[in-house]
């Protein structure tokens, strides 16, 4: 492990936020509770130290437990708590939207070096430029906090591996050492999906209290009558109606 500290530390800084209790409306969009989400921000970390070498690919290649196998299991667990098709269909576009935009920003506004597309004329770190690129993106696709989270997550990760096609390609020495998901892009992988969260958090917090709350009008009478609550009315927008509302929208690929 080369570069990943600052993943780690982040990963240290969320664990105390749920810890404290301050992460779980975000957890509970994407049906993680807070022992499993510190489960997995724990094997995560200690999964960071763990490279599992691959013999059969060019170069010095191995995969990184933390920043590759870990990630992709989530996601895969995520998308089978999504419940719809429709927002299994926004992960993916997204996961693979965010690839794309990130690698192109990447290699256009980090170029100059001869082995690798982010390099020695770097304008921003790409430690940095991925995971603001790769959240954003991620967000305005994947839209509910899960989706962003997968689209973020994956998608950094497959920057990765496109930027090992691309040593192929460029003809890197045969002692060329790459570990997918390893080093720097296990912080970028990490930060990515961070950023996608807050985003996904905030943008569509601040977008419903715009629009006075959850709207009723139009939806399901099942989904409606899960609002309700004796002593509480539907259009209360800001209390436990409004989180069983967004649960119950997350799970129909609804979300803002």
């Amino acid at each position: 492990m080369e570069q990943n500290s600052i993943g780690i530390i982040i990963l240290i800084v969320v664990s105390i936020l749920i810890y404290l209790g301050l992460a779980q409306r975000a957890l509970d969009r994407m049906r993680l509770s807070d022992r499993g989400a510190l489960l997995v921000i724990g094997l995560i970390i200690l999964g960071g130290f763990i490279n599992i070498p691959l013999p059969f690919l060019p170069y010095n290649t191995s995969l990184n437990v933390g920043g590759a196998l870990i990630p992709v299991g989530l996601a895969i667990y995520l998308l089978a708590r999504a419940g719809t098709s429709k927002e299994w269909i926004r992960a993916l576009v997204g996961t693979a939207a965010t690839a794309v935009v990130v690698y192109v920003v990447g290699s256009l506004i980090n170029s100059g070096s001869t082995m690798e597309p982010a390099g020695r004329w770097a304008v921003i770190d790409a430690i940095y430029l991925y995971p603001l690129v790769g959240g954003i993106v991620a967000y305005l696709f994947g839209r509910s906090r899960r989706g962003a989270f997968i689209s973020a997550t994956l998608g950094v990760l497959l920057v990765d591996i496109f930027q090992y096609v691309w040593l192929i390609n460029q003809g890197a020495p045969a002692s060329y050492t790459m570990i997918i998901g390893g080093a720097g892009a296990f912080d970028a992988i990490v930060l990515a999906g961070i950023v996608a969260v807050i985003l996904a958090e905030l943008i569509g917090e601040s977008l419903e209290r715009l629009t006075g709350g959850p709207k009723t009008e139009g939806r399901p009478p099942e989904l409606v009558k899960g609002l309700k609550k004796p002593g509480r009315p539907v259009q209360a927008g800001f209390g436990e109606d409004k989180e069983n509302y967004e649960a119950e929208s997350e799970k129909e690929g609804e979300l803002r």
